[in-house]
C-alpha cells in the first residue's frame, strides 16, 4: 500500500477561502470511495478543531506552529514536514497549497488554484507579488504532477509558466451528492433580513469586484426598494492587507451611495447558515473578475439558488448553460439580470432547474476519483 502524504501547513482555517474549501471536499470525497492508499495529513493544529469530520477519518500529523505567521509555515514545511514524511516513509508527497517547499520531497505533486497574480498584480502587495514570482513557475517546474480546479487554470498553467500538458491535470471542485436542504426558517430572523435579498459569498479581496455589484444593487433599489444584499465571506481582511484595504472601501462605497440598510455585511458565518442564506435568496451575484473555479456558484446550484455570475475566467466553465452570465464590469447588466430574476418566477424557476442538474456533474466522489488517478500517474512515472 502507498502511502500518501497531503500538506496542509498553507491552510489557517476560515482565512484562506477557496483553497479550504477544494481541498477538503476533495478529502470527503476520498473518504467515501475504496482505496488501495494510505492518506496521512500534515496540518495545523487548528485544522483539528475547524475540520473533526476529516480528522477523524485519516491520520492527521499536526505541525508545532499557530499559523499566525506565514514566515513559520513556510519554514516548517523545510523543516519539519520534511522529517516527518521521511519518518513516516512517504511515497508521494502533495503540496495542496499552491508551491512547493524550497527542498521538496523525491516525488511532489502540487496543485496550483490558479495565476490571478500574473493577470492582476496591482491586487497583490509587493511582497507577495515578489514572493509568487518566484516560487510559482519554479514549484511547477519542480512538480511531478501540477493539478489544477478547471480547465481554465490548466490552460493558464500551461500557455503562461511554459509546461509539460501531459503533467498538467485538472481535478474539479467536488460537492457532497447528497445536498440536503436544512431548516432555513429562523435564518431571517437571526439576521434580519425580512424581504427578498441577492446573496455575494465572497470574501473582499479587490478581484471580487464588490464595487460594481454595490453600484448596480443602488441602481436596482431605486425601482425595487424592498430588496437587499447580503455580502459573506471568509476572514481575509483580518490577514492579508489588501483584502482589509477593500473592506475599508467597500465600506465607505455604502456610506456613498445612502445604501447602509439594505446591504448586509455579515463576514463569515457558519456553513450551515450559508446553506439557508443560499435556500432563501433570489440569486447569488457572483460579481468576480477572476476566479480558478468559483466553488460558490456550484455550492448555489446545488443548493437551489439560481446564479447570476461574470462571463469571465473559470465562471463560464462551470456555470455552462445553467445560469445567467454577464459582463463583470457592466452595473447595467447586473442590475437587468437581478432585475429578471426578482420580477420573472418562470425564468427563475427555470435557472434552479438547470443549476441542481448541472450540479450533479460535479460529486465529490468524482473529483476524488480523478485524484486518486492522478496520484497513481505520479508514482508510476518517471520524469
Amino acid at each position: 500500500m502507498k502511502k500518501v502524504g497531503i500538506n496542509l501547513l498553507w491552510m489557517v482555517p476560515g482565512v484562506v477561502g477557496g483553497s479550504e474549501t477544494y481541498t477538503t471536499r476533495l478529502l470527503h470525497g476520498l473518504i467515501e470511495r475504496p482505496s488501495e492508499m494510505d492518506y496521512v495529513l500534515f496540518a495545523l493544529p487548528q485544522f483539528a478543531s475547524a475540520h473533526p469530520d476529516l480528522t477523524s477519518r485519516f491520520e492527521t500529523l499536526y505541525a508545532p506552529l499557530t499559523g499566525q505567521w506565514k514566515s513559520f509555515r513556510v519554514a516548517g514545511e523545510n523543516s519539519w514536514l520534511a522529517t516527518q514524511s521521511r519518518r513516516r516513509k512517504i511515497d508521494l508527497l502533495h503540496h495542496a497549497g499552491g508551491v512547493l517547499p524550497l527542498f521538496p520531497s523525491q516525488r511532489p505533486v502540487l496543485t496550483i488554484h490558479d495565476l490571478q497574480y500574473l493577470y492582476y498584480p496591482e491586487y497583490f502587495t509587493k511582497t507577495k507579488l515578489v514572493y509568487l514570482r518566484q516560487m510559482v513557475p519554479r514549484s511547477a517546474e519542480n512538480a511531478r504532477l501540477v493539478l489544477t480546479p478547471s480547465e481554465f487554470t490548466r490552460r493558464t498553467v500551461i500557455e503562461r509558466l511554459n509546461i509539460d500538458p501531459s503533467i498538467v491535470t485538472a481535478v474539479p471542485h467536488g460537492i457532497s451528492p447528497r445536498e440536503d436542504k436544512v431548516d432555513a426558517s429562523d435564518i431571517r430572523a437571526r439576521y434580519d433580513i425580512p424581504g427578498p435579498f441577492f446573496l455575494y459569498p465572497a470574501a473582499t479581496y479587490p478581484h471580487k469586484n464588490h464595487l460594481v455589484l454595490l453600484d448596480a444593487f443602488a441602481k436596482l433599489l431605486k425601482v425595487r426598494p424592498d430588496v437587499a444584499l447580503v455580502l459573506t465571506g471568509a476572514k481575509a481582511w483580518a490577514e492579508w492587507k489588501v483584502a482589509a484595504e477593500m473592506r475599508d472601501r467597500i465600506i465607505k462605497e455604502i456610506g456613498k451611495l445612502g445604501i447602509e440598510k439594505e446591504v448586509k455585511m455579515l463576514g463569515y458565518v457558519p456553513a450551515r447558515d450559508l446553506n439557508a442564506l443560499y435556500q432563501e435568496a433570489v440569486a447569488v451575484t457572483f460579481a468576480s473578475r477572476f476566479e480558478g473555479f468559483g466553488a460558490p456558484v456550484l455550492e448555489a446550484m446545488a443548493r437551489g439558488c439560481p446564479v447570476i455570475a461574470s462571463n469571465a475566467t473559470a465562471l463560464p466553465e462551470v456555470v455552462a448553460e445553467a445560469g445567467y452570465l454577464v459582463s463583470p464590469d457592466n452595473p447595467d447588466e447586473w442590475q437587468q439580470a437581478m432585475s429578471v430574476l426578482l420580477e420573472d418566477h418562470e425564468q427563475r424557476d427555470h435557472w434552479i432547474k438547470l443549476g441542481a442538474e448541472r450540479a450533479k456533474d460535479f460529486a465529490w466522489t468524482r473529483s476524488a476519483e480523478i485524484l486518486e488517478d492522478s496520484y497513481n500517474y505520479a508514482l508510476e512515472t518517471t520524469l
